[in-house]
């Protein structure tokens, strides 16, 4: 049975330095999405969207190993695009006015179809109000710079200055800022939390 790993394959996305801030070019992918709005920390409806995103794409990744393709792929991180509709509410940390989509990359092989079955069999099994939420879309950011931060999401506000720095010596700032979740917060100290830190540049 192939078993894939698109986090190793896709190692300049998603294992980067924390040593220097790197341009990279983030080609078009597929991704499982929620949005939501306000504080993440201790908000039910963030909870829910997260349990939703891990629960479908499970599903869909037992449905594609179990069936006529008989793939095993590792599923991807969780991600998250944070903005606000005043981008000085993002800066001053005013996280009631923030705004968020979390999602999950798929692998290029689970369709629409996979992904609709998993849905309607997570509904069956569970009880999961964000399921509704959920959407299948291509998300494309092209040049992107990028780095990784080590610690609690707390003590990013240094990293995420490298990061603007770099685009701002370069270019200028485009799109939302971008973090990929690499650590199992429920399991791994928060020093030892791993964030890619990865902002759009024009």
């Amino acid at each position: 049975m192939a078993k894939i790993d698109l986090k190793k394959d896709l190692k300049n996305l998603y294992q980067p330095s924390m040593r220097n801030v790197v341009e990279v070019d983030v080609p078009t992918f597929r991704f499982l999405m929620v949005d939501g709005a306000g504080d993440p920390t201790g908000s039910e409806s963030y909870v829910q969207a997260v349990e939703a995103l891990f629960a479908v794409s499970y599903t869909a990744k037992f449905m594609v190993k179990k069936g006529t393709q008989a793939v095993d792929y590792a599923v991807m991180p969780l991600e998250g695009l944070w903005w606000a509709d005043d981008m000085s509410a993002f800066a001053a940390n005013d996280r009631a006015q923030w705004k968020w989509t979390m999602m999950i990359m798929q692998p290029p092989f689970v369709t629409r179809e996979i992904i609709a079955g998993a849905i309607a069999e997570v509904k069956r099994k569970k009880s999961l109000p964000a399921v509704e939420r959920l959407r299948l879309e291509d998300f494309t950011e092209g040049r992107c710079a990028q780095v990784l931060h080590l610690g609690p999401f707390t003590e990013e506000g240094p990293t995420i200055q490298r990061v603007h720095d770099f685009i701002d010596a370069r270019a200028s700032r485009a799109g939302k800022h971008h973090e990929i979740y690499l650590s199992d917060i429920r399991k791994a100290a928060p020093e030892r939390w791993r964030t890619v830190i990865r902002q759009p540049m024009a």
